[in-house]
């Protein structure tokens, strides 16, 4: 998989690098907007994701329902698979620029080669959950509650289109709405 494929367009990376350098959350409508859509340890778990993430996942909640605008209503698990599939870097520690220093690194250097290393370090090892926060999100939805699809997205919304388990039509408007 190509690194844009793994990471996002440059457009992308760029405008989520400026976008969380407001450190505030969603407005208040938009926060009891999300928590409204979302089970009781999902709400945890979100309490816990930066501000910048949570007003990031608004706008992909947001915008994966207007593009599934005119098919059949999606359910709330899948509103809260485009709130919560990030959730996986609350473990990883690492601010706007550590998370861009390693997304770089890992453009130049390949995120399996990164992830795989087994060199040490306080750094290292927070970059590796960084990387690996796809499967992260997914085991603390999973603990959490969550619908098998939300649980399945985190897992999946860095993976190859062909690998999705989750259905096309949602996947491809999840996808299309968080820009990556």
């Amino acid at each position: 998989m190509s690194s844009s494929a793994e990471f996002g367009s440059l457009r992308h990376l760029a405008g989520r690098f400026f976008g969380a350098l407001w450190p505030g959350g969603p407005r208040p409508h938009d926060e009891a907007w999300a928590t409204g859509w979302l089970l009781a340890g999902e709400q945890g778990l979100w309490a816990r994701m930066s501000g910048p993430d949570r007003r990031h996942a608004v706008g992909v909640a947001r915008d994966t329902l207007r593009l599934l605008d005119g098919g059949p209503t999606p359910g709330r698990e899948i509103v809260a698979s485009a709130l919560l599939h990030d959730v996986g870097k609350v473990e990883a520690g690492l601010g706007t620029v550590g998370r861009a220093v390693v997304t770089a690194v890992a453009m130049v250097t390949g995120r399996r080669r990164l992830v795989a290393s087994d060199a040490g370090g306080r750094w290292r090892g927070r970059a590796r959950t960084y990387l690996t926060h796809d499967r992260i999100g997914a085991a603390l939805l999973e603990e959490a509650g969550s619908d098998p699809v939300t649980v399945a997205w985190a897992r999946e919304h860095h993976q190859d289109p062909a690998t999705w388990s989750v259905d096309r039509r949602l996947a491809d408007a999840l996808k299309a709405a968080d820009g990556d």
